[in-house]
């Protein structure tokens, strides 16, 4: 958290609508892809200049511009100026810490949200997707490359579904919706893992048992601080009437809702069975502790009799009346095995052991 503010930092002075790039350092080259189609044609252009993007601003068809990169703020103002976006939109789109979010403009609609997936090492990567939807175009702009979006690349490829009959809103609730989807797989790989913490709580108490769990609560944490925010970007396109999106889409938007708030739901549920295999899981340490704790109660308990009885006869006064008596020794520890077989049944008929 203190990383982000660091890193917002690098704005302070700067008059509103100066493109800074806020996020982790990047070299690699920035790649645009533009996916141009129609109910009958279809058209893939890959590692195209921000210039070469101009012929598809007006055109009929619809236009899906993809920016692999936000590091190089030179191709945001470019394609700024082309699609004539606002200084405080193109602003956004080079912070990566920006909350989630949609704001309708005159002539396009801007939509920010998280991107959740694992990567190799099996950590959570949350990366930035910024939307920009116009009358015939949809341009997103990612922060590297990489995403959930091939099965909508394949559907207008193949022309399978309505997406290729459809506008750029349909287009724009596609993108969404792939997204919103793939928090479910997370969910689904989170919940796994809660349920193998659960078992290694239960049965083994293993040392490292509570370092997880506070690493799924922090996964949580990452989790819920996407999804909440989405909750209310879905709730304004799916409710506010805008010229750019049609009432046949509205529909969609809602069914993506009803989605994000099962994710919400999921989330919250996920957060209470990590507080509670905490609270297990200190539980289990306190049993474990008062077993060890009974055990050796009891032993000192059979001792503390026997140790008197010792204590009694080793103090060797000369005039003992069993010091010179010839069965003493015998005696004593026969007293010394009687006392302390009766405290075991004594135990054992209470339950204590």
């Amino acid at each position: 958290m203190a990383k982000s503010f660091k890193k917002i930092s690098k704005q302070k002075g700067l008059s509103p609508g100066t493109v800074v790039y806020i996020g982790e350092e990047k070299t690699a080259e920035v790649r645009i892809t533009v996916i141009d189609y129609n109910k009958d044609e279809f058209q893939k252009k890959e590692r195209v200049k921000a210039e070469d993007c101009f012929p598809f601003k007006d055109k009929d068809s619809i236009t899906w511009i993809n920016i692999d990169g936000v590091h190089n703020t030179e191709v945001i103002e470019k394609m700024g100026k082309i699609f004539n976006l606002h200084p405080l939109v193109m602003e956004d789109i080079g912070n990566t810490t920006q909350r989630p979010k949609v704001e309708d403009f005159e002539k396009f609609t801007f939509v920010v949200f998280k991107m959740l997936y694992y990567d190799e090492k099996e950590k959570i990567k949350v990366e930035q997707v910024s939307l920009i939807l116009g009358k015939n175009f949809v341009i997103s702009f990612q922060e590297t490359e990489g995403d959930v979006f091939d099965p909508i690349r394949e559907r207008i490829e193949k022309g399978k579904g309505r997406i290729r009959q459809m506008g750029s809103d349909y287009l724009l609730y596609s993108l969404i919706d792939a997204v919103v989807d793939n928090y479910f797989s997370v969910l689904e790989t989170m919940g796994d893992r809660i349920e193998e913490l659960e078992e290694d709580i239960i049965e083994r108490t293993a040392s490292d048992s509570l370092q997880n769990v506070h690493k799924s609560k922090k996964d949580m944490i990452l989790l819920r601080r996407s999804v909440w925010p989405l909750r209310e970007v879905i709730h304004s396109l799916s409710r506010e009437k805008t010229a750019l999106v049609s009432r046949d889409v509205l529909i969609y938007f809602r069914d993506v809702y009803d989605h994000t708030i099962q994710v919400i739901e999921t989330v919250e549920t996920f957060r209470d069975m990590l507080s509670g295999l905490h609270d297990t899981y200190l539980s289990s340490i306190s049993n474990k502790m008062n077993e060890i704790m009974k055990v050796l109660t009891m032993f000192a308990s059979i001792f503390i009799p026997l140790t008197f009885i010792a204590g009694v006869y080793g103090m060797n006064f000369h005039f003992m009346p069993e010091l010179n008596w010839r069965w003493g020794y015998f005696t004593v520890w026969g007293i010394i095995i009687t006392v302390g077989i009766s405290m075991l049944f004594y135990f054992k008929r209470k339950k204590w052991l």
